[in-house]
């Protein structure tokens, strides 16, 4: 999750595990349940038309919601811009404004959120018991803060920029990793060490907080696997891609 400001100042946007608490997608589970019924003698047209309007509703929703789930093959990063191009244009313009490879910001968003556009820190606790807040305001793709996503919106001018946005997210990621090389001086294609500053924050980066953790790093090899497999696999399909 994110870097910058933290709830206690240390840099560190999560000291847990990413990916966890990810909410359900909706999709596949809308019902007409709760509809008013609209039976009943003389409505005639104003009926049809509101059912019209009640099934043309259903079925936008319905589209709304699958559109935001994961792709069914997160292993092969051609499969899963067939199954989401416009996640390939997306994060193929945010290669050519911020020069952060497509395979990174792919591997980093799965570590994130597991391609969740809803996904969510765990909630706090008190004496093992979960409270009603969480642990951070990381939300959505890139599981930005609430102040990191400020900061963004701030600095790049995208005023009205969504973390459930996969578009707004990978550009981002983008922002955030190329913030890293200037500040880190770590190379954009470096997964492993921009993985560590990303969940650590460039700050944490700094001082080491990630030595001590290695659940940390054994979770930031594997993101760096990620985006391995995925430049390779690219390496096949992007002429596809690019059509």
């Amino acid at each position: 999750m994110i870097p910058m400001a933290s709830a206690n100042r240390n840099d560190s946007p999560h000291p847990w595990p990413p990916g966890q608490d990810s909410a359900p997608s909706n999709c596949g589970a809308l019902t007409p349940k709760g509809l008013p019924s609209l039976a009943g003698p003389g409505r005639g047209l104003s009926m049809a038309l509101s059912i019209t309007r009640i099934g043309l509703c259903l079925v936008l929703l319905a589209l709304a919601g699958c559109a935001t789930t994961p792709p069914s093959q997160v292993d092969d990063a051609c499969a899963i811009f067939q199954e989401k191009p416009d996640w390939y244009a997306a994060m193929r313009e945010t290669e050519k404004r911020w020069g952060t490879p497509v395979q990174v910001q792919l591997a980093i968003i799965r570590a994130e959120s597991s391609f969740r556009h809803d996904a969510k820190p765990p909630r706090d606790t008190i004496a093992g018991i979960p409270m009603w807040w969480r642990v951070s305001s990381a939300y959505g793709y890139a599981q930005a803060k609430d102040e990191t996503w400020d900061s963004y919106r701030s600095a790049t001018g995208q005023r009205w920029a969504s973390r459930s946005d996969l578009e707004d997210a990978s550009d981002f990621v983008g922002w955030y990793t190329d913030q890293t090389q200037k500040r880190l001086n770590i190379s954009k294609w470096d997964t492993y060490h921009q993985y560590l500053a990303y969940h650590e924050g460039q700050g944490g980066y700094s001082r080491k907080t990630y030595a001590g953790k290695d659940w940390l790093i054994r979770i930031a090899k594997k993101v760096d696997g990620w985006a391995r497999r995925y430049g390779g696999q690219l390496q096949a399909c992007r002429p596809q891609l690019e059509r």
